[in-house]
């Protein structure tokens, strides 16, 4: 697996040029490029054999044509999961953040062969860690920490109501370079609940979150459904959070979200919105990957940072 090429362009919506070489600066992109800057798309990876397949098309396009940052070879980059780490070179760290984009408006490319491979093949990334880059450099995969999302909702399991809360965990763990391995949606059931809980526990996913179902309607339940399946309740989590979302609306106060250890597992209950849960993962952003590394073992010395 190794970079082919590397692009950049002046100005979004334009081909990108290729460059011999390429400087990632830690949360922003690639130094010099349109699309870098503080948001989860910092960089744009497609793969040659995605080119390959337009070309065959009869399509005269090459690399940057599609206005990607990396061109690669030899990984299938739409089957990696979200936060799957990429190291390049010697130094340079990604962190995948979006498989696909949807396109608001359709390119020349998809005009010219109705079809177009970037908003299903291509990917984007943060920068986690910047450096230099070039053409030829190997890629590796990187073994990171685990997580699954589960979203609780009746309306949302049913199709009624699209779940944003459970993607953009996924992208905001990615942020942290954890890898989100497993989601799904169950309605407000306890069995349901406790079902996936069981299962996620089983396979030592690391880290596992859950979005809705922390209130007092009569159908919020998450709580009591993850209790009993924590050994060492962890309660100064929730109590951050309460603390520091409740600054931004007094709502927060309401919610009755749990977070615990179970087995290998760290568990966290969050609300529902996709507001409640990108304020909520900003507070435990601080020293999640700390308990992370406390539970399995890698850092002895909590009295320290």
């Amino acid at each position: 697996m190794q970079v082919v090429s590397i692009s950049i362009s002046e100005k979004k919506g334009m081909k990108k040029t290729p460059i011999n070489k390429a400087k990632l600066i830690e949360g922003f992109g690639i130094e010099g490029d349109a699309h870098g800057g503080k948001w989860h798309r910092q960089v744009s990876l497609l793969a040659e054999e995605s080119i390959n397949k337009m070309k065959e098309l009869g399509l005269d396009v090459d690399y940057g044509s599609f206005a990607e940052n990396i061109t690669t070879r030899g990984i299938e980059l739409n089957q990696l999961p979200i936060g799957t780490l990429l190291k390049i070179g010697e130094d340079v760290l990604l962190s995948v953040s979006q498989i696909g984009k949807e396109c608001h408006t359709r390119c020349a490319i998809y005009h010219q062969a109705g079809d177009c491979v970037m908003p299903r093949e291509g990917i984007f990334a943060y920068v986690l860690k910047g450096g230099e880059i070039k053409a030829g450099d190997k890629i590796e995969i990187v073994e990171n920490y685990t997580a699954a999302v589960l979203t609780v909702s009746d309306k949302g399991s049913r199709g009624e109501r699209v779940d944003t809360a459970g993607p953009k965990i996924q992208t905001l763990l990615a942020s942290l370079g954890i890898t989100t391995v497993e989601s799904t949606i169950v309605p407000d059931d306890y069995e349901d609940i406790q079902n996936v809980l069981k299962d996620w526990i089983e396979d030592e996913i690391n880290l596992i979150i859950t979005t809705g179902g922390t209130g007092i309607s009569p159908r919020d339940i998450t709580p009591e459904a993850t209790l009993p399946l924590i050994d060492k309740q962890i309660p100064g989590i929730m109590e951050a959070i309460r603390y520091k979302t409740g600054k931004i609306t007094s709502r927060a106060y309401l919610t009755r979200g749990v977070a615990g250890v179970s087995k290998k597992s760290l568990i966290i209950n969050l609300p529902g919105s996709e507001k409640a849960v990108t304020e909520s993962i900003e507070v435990i952003s601080e020293f999640l990957i700390h308990g992370l590394d406390t539970l399995l073992g890698k850092s002895k010395d909590c009295g320290r940072k």
